[in-house]
């Protein structure tokens, strides 16, 4: 679980710098049940674009490069 957890965080540290560009920001919380839960910071957090970034673009991005993961979810 936790070399996953790491996968998980090395992918969300190269998807991060595409979210800063614009303002925004994504922070890694925890890991369960398949489910990654992120906390949108920054101009994400307000965005209303939030569902489309966060579904089409880093839940996308996850689920192709880490086994395991199935969604992804803003706390």
């Amino acid at each position: 679980m936790e070399n996953l957890e790491q996968n998980i965080i090395n992918v969300i540290t190269k998807i991060r710098p595409y979210l800063q560009h614009d303002g925004g920001d994504i922070e890694f919380v925890r890991f369960a049940d398949g489910i990654v839960y992120v906390k949108m910071l920054g101009a994400c957090a307000g965005c209303s674009m939030i569902d489309e970034t966060l579904k089409d673009g880093v839940e996308q991005i996850l689920i192709e490069e880490v086994p395991g993961v199935v969604e992804v979810v803003a706390v």
